[in-house]
């Protein structure tokens, strides 16, 4: 190998391992999902973040397997299209109703993670 391609070698290996070392880094950090001044949002946005996590965790303790995962994750991904789509209509806000609606949701799924960690 020449000296060109050693360095571009070299160069490359360096931005993968800063890549995965900066997403490894990302992934500790809190997720910043706050919006200033949509509080609604931040509210349903916080949720979806809180049952993430106690899916992972239940996953992590061996409570929830991979079937029930990907319910969870399915039906959380759901609300948050739902979510997308009601911020659209009324330019980046929920209303009330539309905010009630998915924590009807979210507390569905909440309960059940609940009783599926409870099981395991």
């Amino acid at each position: 190998m020449n000296t060109k391609t050693t360095f571009r070698f070299s160069l490359m290996g360096l931005l993968v391992s800063a890549a995965f070392a900066s997403g490894a880094v990302m992934a500790q950090a809190a997720p910043q999902t706050d919006v200033p001044g949509h509080p609604r949002v931040n509210e349903v946005n916080n949720r979806l973040d809180n049952q993430q996590n106690r899916i992972q965790n239940g996953v992590k303790d061996g409570q929830i397997n991979a079937k029930q995962e990907a319910r969870d994750e399915k039906q959380d991904s759901n609300i948050a299209q739902r979510e997308s789509a009601d911020e659209a209509k009324h330019n980046g806000h929920l209303t009330k109703a539309e905010q009630h609606n998915l924590n009807k949701s979210e507390n569905h799924d909440s309960r059940r993670i609940h009783r599926q960690r409870k099981k395991g």
